[in-house]
């Protein structure tokens, strides 16, 4: 995609416990860290912020009422950058341990799109182009990684699925 667009994502899971639960502290007390770098990383555009209080990334924004639905909602400049901060940082760790503190999701969790340069989605708008997603599948209106052509690392580097267990 051209300079004049930029890649928004949406990541959404729900969490074990709540959030001051002990099962998923240690989730928890990274969210400053990994937020933090991912802010600092070439190409980083924008982040959702949540209520502002350390320690709670996004997790003030609930999703439907429910406090242990989360959602992570950026924007990246290409498709490269948002592949590097998940596939090559510390991030990727907590990725692959993500079945320790979310349920797995029985559907699509993960969209992204390309927005205009300088648009900033809503947690609304992220939301309707899951459900859009999830509904017609792989388009240019909302998609996941296959789609794209650009994306290669979590060709090489995503995780297997997490299985029930």
């Amino acid at each position: 995609m051209d300079g004049t667009y930029q890649l928004a994502q949406l990541n959404v899971g729900r969490l074990v416990a709540s959030t001051d639960d002990p099962r998923v502290a240690e989730f928890m007390g990274a969210l400053d860290r990994i937020n933090g770098m991912g802010k600092r990383m070439p190409g980083f555009v924008w982040m959702m912020e949540g209520s502002g209080e350390p320690g709670t990334g996004n997790t003030g924004n609930a999703i439907g009422g429910d406090p242990r639905f989360v959602a992570n909602l950026t924007v990246w400049e290409d498709v490269e950058s948002l592949e590097n901060f998940v596939w090559n940082t510390v991030h990727r760790q907590f990725y692959e341990r993500r079945a320790e503190w979310f349920e797995v999701m029985g559907d699509m969790h993960f969209v992204m799109w390309w927005v205009p340069q300088g648009h900033r989605p809503t947690l609304g708008e992220a939301l309707e182009r899951l459900d859009h997603l999830k509904a017609q599948g792989d388009s240019d209106h909302a998609f996941g990684w296959s789609y794209l052509e650009e994306a290669r690392l979590w060709r090489t580097r995503g995780c297997a699925p997490v299985a029930a267990e």
